[in-house]
């Protein structure tokens, strides 16, 4: 290989990252909180021969009967690890690498990039030694990772950890989102140019001629208002998965992972200066790469458009929609990648190398791949990305894909389900017979003598339809949803106006009123089960009591399974 494909192969490598980093989006894990809890109002006492022996002995007997009922469920859900909740971190860590990621992106655009040998060479100059230069460099990194760690906990500090939940599923903060996305997208494709005012980086240039740690300090600071105008809509696509993580430490941990990956090369170069030498010299490619991020955040924008979409029962952006709107953005990218198209600020393609012929061959693959889904086909590497098949109009597919089961004996006197047509377009596994209100599933579940399986969700829930997609159709898991529990959707971001004799005050949040179909499930989850999580799964009994330990989102067939038949058991037990 001569070095000029070797540097080409590394250029549309970088291409290929910035192409498929807004779909890692999609793999986020919701937070799993274990709750247990245990009703003692079954237990019977013996006569005592005094009040105060009765006392003792009523207490010491119901403390010995909840703990022999807290081992009891304990025992039973021991072979179904998911109910642990130790999902947390990993979806941290997912976040982390979906930062570092869009950091990378962020790296290789064309107001960072040319940057790098400009800066390593400075040190090189004022260390003096090697050893100084490399600790200089060292220390111009962690400036970096510390401004946008910092950034991203007054994110945290502003919004309030409990509001980043409600700001996922908010309508304002969704087209804002939107609009963000949408102008970023332009931005990248080069209608204009977002700049931070020029008068905020000359200052801090003039402070970084001051020696010392402040002046290496001001020089970080620098480069992250001068590339702003690169970086900023990076930081927008990260920060959105952030935000729709809902936890504390998200939008932190996001900007670490993004800063990390700024950071490092320039470390990494100062220490190795001859390794500069390799790297592919900065050119038109590297617009190249700004555009194909820009086509991204226009398609990813429209995850954001569809939420509202959803939550608020709008009825206008379906599966279909997004779809016919992605392939054309396919479309254009693949006739740009191959030189057919071009904006006003790229440079012309006289030919094309292997290496850009391959990459955008995967585009236009992937982009027909995306087709037979206007037809109703699952597309499931990106099916949580999209809006549900159930807001599709035209659906030629048959069945969900699972094996047939016995008829289920679901005969209940209920015959008009509550709110069965708002949610009309909440994705469902074709078979089973979901119900939406708490107290309707309390009365079939006493007819039916089946636990109740509640299913936590939300129209925006990224987890719920992975949940649903890939581990409820399962022949496994459908027979004993369909034939073992009465099943209720609970669905915690839905927007619907309740009635005013319905409006109650929050039980967690005294003096605030709920207002909202989906505040009351949300309501509800986080007082009886310490969970504000999506999909967060409880297996109860008629008179509302929890069998075993809930647990959210486990892809692993198995355990899942396991989880369902520990629930089956302590019902009938």
């Amino acid at each position: 290989m001569t070095p000029a494909t070797g540097r080409g192969l590394l250029r549309y490598t970088f291409i290929l990252i910035a192409i498929f980093f807004v779909f890692t989006t999609g793999r986020l894990s919701a937070a799993q909180t274990a709750a247990d809890t245990v009703s003692t109002g079954d237990v019977q006492f013996t006569e005592a021969p005094s009040a105060s022996q009765q006392l003792a002995q009523n207490k010491k007997k119901a403390d010995s009967v909840a703990k022999a009922k807290t081992d009891s469920a304990k025992a039973i859900v021991k072979a179904a690890p998911g109910a642990s909740g130790t999902d947390s971190p990993k979806s941290l860590w997912q976040l982390f690498i979906i930062g570092f990621l869009g950091g990378f992106a962020a790296f290789l655009l064309p107001c960072v990039y040319p940057m790098l040998p400009l800066t390593v060479s400075f040190f090189t100059k004022r260390g003096g030694s090697r050893a100084s230069a490399i600790w200089q460099s060292c220390l111009y990194g962690i400036s970096i990772i510390f401004i946008y760690v910092v950034f991203g906990l007054l994110i945290t500090i502003i919004f309030g950890p409990a509001a980043l939940n409600g700001l996922a599923t908010n309508g304002i903060f969704n087209l804002f989102f939107f609009l963000m996305l949408i102008v970023f997208g332009a931005s990248f494709l080069g209608a204009f140019e977002i700049t931070l005012p020029s008068s905020l980086a000359n200052k801090l240039d003039a402070n970084s001629d001051k020696g010392g740690f402040a002046g290496i300090f001001f020089m970080a600071a620098t480069l992250v208002v001068v590339s702003f105008s690169c970086t900023g809509p990076a930081i927008g696509g990260v920060l959105s998965s952030a935000f729709t993580k809902g936890d504390r430490l998200a939008p932190a941990v996001v900007m670490f992972g993004f800063s990390l990956a700024i950071a490092l090369p320039f470390t990494i170069f100062a220490t190795f200066p001859s390794a500069l030498k390799s790297l592919p010299k900065s050119g038109g490619w590297l617009n190249s790469v700004k555009v194909i991020l820009g086509f991204i955040e226009i398609a990813f924008a429209l995850k954001f458009l569809s939420n509202v979409d959803l939550a608020y029962h709008w009825n206008l952006i379906d599966r279909e929609v997004v779809l016919s709107i992605w392939i054309a953005i396919g479309v254009l990218m693949s006739l740009y990648l191959i030189g057919k198209i071009k904006f006003s600020h790229d440079s012309d393609v006289p030919h094309l190398s292997v290496t850009r012929t391959f990459f955008a061959l995967v585009v236009i693959a992937f982009t027909f791949y995306m087709i037979p889904g206007l037809w109703g086909a699952p597309l499931k590497s990106i099916s949580a990305l999209l809006p549900p098949l159930s807001t599709q109009d035209f659906d030629l597919s048959s069945g969900t894909g699972v094996a047939a089961s016995a008829a289920s004996t679901n005969t209940t006197t209920i015959k008009d389900k509550k709110y069965e047509e708002l949610f009309k377009r909440l994705p469902k596994v074709k078979g089973l017979d979901d119900w939406y209100d708490y107290d309707q599933a309390v009365e079939v579940s006493k007819q039916l003598k089946k636990p109740i399986l509640i299913d936590f969700t939300g129209w925006n829930c990224v987890n719920c339809r992975l949940m649903e997609q890939n581990v409820f159709p399962n022949p496994e898991v459908y027979k004993r949803l369909k034939n073992d529990f009465v099943m209720l959707q609970l669905v915690i971001d839905d927007k619907t106006e309740l009635a005013k004799e319905e409006q109650v005050e929050s039980a967690v949040s005294p003096g605030k009123k709920i207002t909202t179909l989906g505040g009351k499930w949300l309501d509800m989850e986080v007082a009886k089960y310490n969970s504000n999580a999506q999909p967060y799964y409880v297996i109860i009994n008629e008179k509302g009591e929890t069998l075993v330990p809930p647990q959210g989102a486990n892809q692993n067939i198995t355990e899942f399974v396991k989880y369902l038949d520990s629930g089956i058991a302590a019902y009938k037990k």
